[in-house]
């Protein structure tokens, strides 16, 4: 089962103020919303019970009479278009107009508190909407009910609740935004140290922090210039014993080297066991002064790139000649300009280097292209060999390491090297080396450069 990736440090800082925001605006607007609602209906309540009892005085004055007329009574009331009044005498309901519903809309439990003589008052619910039913007892076992409707109250619950809402939302938003604010500002300082790490593995080791720009991190700043220190301090033993153990090699492989073409020269007059171990020597030293060649180079592979502008079609050309192919297969893409800001003895290393390796395992390079998008160029060189496995993918990159292949096959030929040294040079210019499979069989090694700097990025 695959693991879901856990969110970024920006992300959950982010949601955190954003969750905190909404958590602190619902509060508030809950609570304002009902402690609103509350002193609305209880005004509410009040202005409706006082026009009530006087509507009640009203009435029981206008029945005061002999034989009065009940409706006349209820048309005397001023109650507007948002009051109901009804009249229970002798059994009857009586209302001012058209019942409507407001007489079933009286709760039985109400009617028989007033009834017993006590007013009473409960919010009911018309077919008009929410309303708030007031029940007055009056002499000789009279009845005088209110029905007061809400709607606007209602209505203007709802704005309200829509204003709180939007409010809420808007104060969660601005605590987002406040929260990438601040993880943005929290989080520049990683920036700075992921920035000087990716300029540390890209072979600049004189980059450093700042310890005055963050007082806060100024522990993390002086260990983090402290390891580099250290870092730069062995790779520099490193690539000095490597450069002094190399260079003390040369002398005696020249040595060799003139001795065994000496031997190679006079092979002829050798007895044939003789002239195999001659011609075995002349390979070995050939192959050792290769090794002592590359080593010297991985030696200084680490430092940063030497960029100035080059003709990398031309370049490979002229590389692809010296090795002994037609140099028409080099290939450029339409569109491609062929001037990269690049290390010249890096990049033609890396197109000699490749064309080696097509002629050892590929049977020979069939194309070399060239091509550019953005702000990376790459590099392809084909070939018609039996290709890589994906296996050895990733390690036929690294050090002596070579593929099975040239194991199957027992070729000693080739360090081992080159492959390393292309994708150390690939490293140094912010770029990678892989290969994958040739349409049509064969492989494909692709190098991609980055063709501008950090600095001409930012």
């Amino acid at each position: 089962m695959r693991r879901l990736r856990r969110p970024g440090l920006r992300v959950r800082v982010t949601a955190a103020f954003a969750l905190g925001a909404l958590a602190i605006s619902a509060t508030v607007a809950v609570a304002s919303f009902e402690i609103t609602r509350r002193t609305l209906l209880s005004g509410r309540e009040r202005s409706a019970l006082r026009a009530a009892y006087f509507d009640a005085n009203v009435v029981n004055a206008g029945l005061a009479g002999d034989d009065p007329d009940v409706r006349e009574v209820l048309r005397t009331l001023d109650t507007g278009s948002v009051r109901h009044a009804i009249i229970y005498r002798d059994g009857r309901f009586y209302a001012r107009t058209a019942d409507a519903g407001y007489t079933q809309a009286l709760p039985l439990d109400l009617q028989i508190l007033v009834g017993s003589g006590q007013p009473a008052v409960q919010r009911v619910r018309t077919d008009t909407g929410a309303a708030l039913a007031i029940g007055i007892p009056l002499p000789d076992g009279t009845q005088f009910y209110m029905i007061d409707s809400m709607n606007e109250l209602d209505r203007t619950l709802r704005v309200m609740s829509l204003v709180l809402a939007l409010v809420a939302a808007a104060t969660t938003a601005a605590g987002a935004a406040l929260g990438a604010y601040a993880s943005r500002r929290v989080l520049r300082p990683m920036h700075v140290v992921a920035d000087a790490a990716r300029d540390i593995a890209a072979g600049d080791l004189t980059a450093r922090l700042d310890p005055a720009t963050e007082p806060d991190l100024e522990r993390l700043t002086t260990s983090f210039n402290r390891m580099v220190d250290q870092l730069a301090a062995r790779l520099e033993r490193d690539r000095r014993f490597a450069a002094d153990v190399s260079h003390e090699l040369r002398s005696p492989l020249q040595t060799l080297a003139a001795a065994a073409s000496v031997l190679a020269r006079r092979r002829d007059g050798l007895d044939p066991r003789s002239a195999q171990a001659a011609s075995l020597v002349a390979d070995e030293v050939d192959r050792f002064q290769s090794l002592v060649t590359d080593l010297l180079e991985l030696a200084r592979s680490d430092q940063p790139a030497d960029r100035s502008p080059t003709d990398v079609a031309d370049l490979a050309r002229q590389v692809t000649a010296r090795k002994g192919f037609d140099p028409a297969i080099v290939i450029v893409e339409p569109g491609t300009d062929p001037v990269w800001p690049v290390d010249h003895r890096r990049l033609e290393q890396i197109i000699a280097n490749l064309l080696d390796n097509a002629l050892r395992h590929g049977g020979g390079p069939v194309a070399v292209r060239l091509g550019a998008n953005d702000a990376i160029g790459w590099l392809e060189v084909d070939d018609e060999g039996p290709g890589v496995p994906p296996a050895d993918r990733q390690s036929i990159f690294d050090r002596f390491v070579r593929g099975r292949a040239a194991n199957a096959r027992a070729d000693a030929d080739g360090t081992g090297l080159g492959l390393a040294l292309v994708a150390q040079h690939a490293a140094a210019h912010a770029g990678r080396a892989l290969v994958a499979d040739r349409p049509g069989g064969g492989a494909r090694f692709r190098v991609q450069l980055a063709l501008v700097t950090e600095g001409e990025c930012s």
